[in-house]
């Protein structure tokens, strides 16, 4: 899989604090690629916070790619849509850079993009990820690597918790101090992420020092939770069981990255958002996650800060369909989920009577995409009605033909970045995806950036969501509330 477009390329230099880097230039868009924001999170830094990138001498090479944090691809059924790239190397706190090559004397606003993955996966190398159509329409775009899995997200004693949550702020610090010579203002900065990534930039909306770090926020398909430390540690301590060894720094520090990959696949094995098992979570914590999300945001935390949220029609197909699991599923497993996460039965025989033609599967992915996402969010969106900064919300509800996913998890994500070339596009969407539609999105995401607003009227009482259909794309007033109401709490 390349990370480049093929074609000539001509020299870029910027200077940061630790040292001068090197681009490269592609069709009026200067690219820099794994430029350090922080030292490199091993020895006697591993599980530890975030240390100051060192400096360097002469011209640091930033035309390729930089490490990516150590994970497991994805297996199974998901391996053929979701796709994995693997840089080796200790250096994968980095961060990419995608801004116009020609630029006039103002500053111009920055996207700051933080990918999912479950916590366990991703990275900014991948190639739906380089962000060239963000750069070729004004914006200066930085696609940031984190601590991922056992590394990032472990409950360990004596080590800090959501070391990754630790280094995205670590990220945005370094882009507050050193974006402007790439062109970029850092007082205009949103933040964006997906999935998990969309979870952790909650969690930065959320945190006291969010003002001073970004200004806009989006959140695509992220959970707006963080689990108290027992709950989020679980993983750690099956971990330990099996390594056996304490759930401590110093015993974890023992193993190697690969040892420790090798055991979290261990237990994790057929573990997923809908179906359950063991998983990493942001941890509630005094300095990075005092509560969760949620409850933040119910309080009026990041009410000041402009939001962009929304969610994919067809969210848990991702997880249900590919893998045959959406025909196995029967009524005692809808049963059992439903108790387990409080859904009345009236709710059950509400979203059966609206979709006749659904099996069993499909029923229980409407349940858990609302439960677990698009209720939270409408949660949310009603509580910032009585702050000073507006909330944009919306639906992506095009349906892609491949493996009947639909409008499922994911799917939009080359339709904000106006890439449906890109192998992971088509991964997703396939070789039929309409442009129109990722010209629209994107333009909104671009929009927000610009001016805190994506081009539809602000939530309220009447509940406005943009739908992203691939037709006329509407704004819904209160889409499907019915059965919102009805899993409300």
């Amino acid at each position: 899989m390349s990370q480049h477009d093929a074609g000539p390329s001509l020299g870029a230099t910027a200077t940061t604090s630790c040292g001068e880097v090197r681009g490269e230039v592609r069709d009026g868009v200067e690219h820099y690629w794994g430029i350090p924001y922080a030292a490199a999170p091993v020895g006697e830094l591993r599980f530890a916070l975030p240390h100051p990138a060192p400096a360097w001498e002469g011209v640091r090479d930033s035309t390729e790619p930089g490490p990516t944090a150590p994970q497991n691809p994805y297996t199974g059924a998901i391996a053929r849509i979701l796709p994995t790239v693997i840089i080796a190397g200790d250096g994968f706190l980095n961060l990419n850079i995608a801004a116009p090559a020609v630029r006039g004397p103002e500053l111009l606003p920055v996207m700051v993009w933080f990918h999912g993955g479950s916590l366990q996966h991703g990275s900014n190398a991948l190639v739906g990820y380089r962000g060239r159509s963000f750069a070729r329409d004004g914006i200066v775009y930085v696609a940031v690597n984190y601590r991922l899995g056992a590394e990032g997200f472990s409950v360990l004693d004596g080590a800090p918790r959501n070391l990754g949550l630790a280094d995205q702020m670590a990220a945005l610090r370094w882009v507050q101090q050193e974006i402007a010579s790439f062109g970029g203002d850092p007082q205009r900065v949103t933040v964006f992420g997906q999935s998990a990534g969309g979870n952790t930039v909650a969690a930065l909306l959320a945190h006291p020092d969010a003002s001073t770090l970004f200004s806009r926020a989006i959140i695509q398909s992220g959970p707006l939770t963080a689990d108290p430390a027992k709950q989020a540690g679980k993983i750690t301590q099956r971990m330990a069981k099996d390594l056996k060894i304490p759930a401590t720094r110093d015993a974890f520090s023992r193993f190697s990255p690969d040892e420790l990959l090798a055991s979290q696949a261990r237990v994790t094995a057929g573990s997923t958002p809908i179906t359950g098992g063991l998983s990493f979570a942001l941890a509630v914590d005094p300095v990075f996650v005092p509560v969760s999300p949620a409850a933040a945001f119910a309080s009026g935390a990041g009410s000041g800060t402009p939001l962009l949220i929304g969610t994919t029609t067809d969210e848990a197909r991702l997880w249900l369909v590919p893998s045959g699991l959406v025909m196995k599923l029967k009524a005692l497993h809808l049963a059992v989920a439903r108790r387990k996460v409080g859904i009345s039965a009236a709710a059950v025989k509400l979203f059966q009577r609206n979709r006749p033609y659904s099996v069993m599967g499909e029923i229980l992915g409407a349940l858990a995409t609302d439960k677990l996402l698009r209720v939270p969010m409408n949660q949310l969106a009603d509580a910032r009605l009585a702050g000073p900064a507006p909330t944009y919300v919306y639906e992506f509800a095009w349906e892609s033909p491949v493996e009947h996913l639909r409008a499922a998890h994911a799917v939009e994500l080359g339709f904000v970045f106006d890439d449906l070339l890109s192998p992971d596009s088509l991964g997703l969407a396939g070789s039929t995806a309409p442009q129109p539609l990722a010209t629209e999105m994107h333009r909104a995401w671009v929009d927000f950036a610009v001016s805190g607003s994506p081009g539809w009227e602000a939530w309220n009482s009447q509940r406005p969501v943009k739908t992203f259909d691939g037709g006329t794309n509407p704004v819904i007033y209160a889409p499907r509330d019915e059965e919102r109401v009805t899993l409300t709490p």
